[in-house]
């Protein structure tokens, strides 16, 4: 190996000890947006009431 590689081998691992291997940092997750939790929450809500409808209109059963 010469001093080149030795060099080069050097400055890459000093390069690299500055980055996250994942691209983001250690704060990743920030605080609950509880405004898009109870969106999502009428989504579903939202989504049962018309699979209870389409149940409803067309006497749709689950058991053949």
């Amino acid at each position: 190996m010469s001093d080149h590689d030795a060099t080069t081998a050097h400055h890459a691992d000093a390069h690299d000890g500055g980055h996250d291997e994942h691209g983001h940092g250690a704060d990743t997750l920030g605080p609950i947006d509880w405004t898009m939790w109870g969106v999502g929450v009428l989504g579903v809500v939202a989504a049962l009431i018309v699979v209870a409808g389409f149940v409803a209109a067309t006497d749709f059963s689950f058991v053949a």
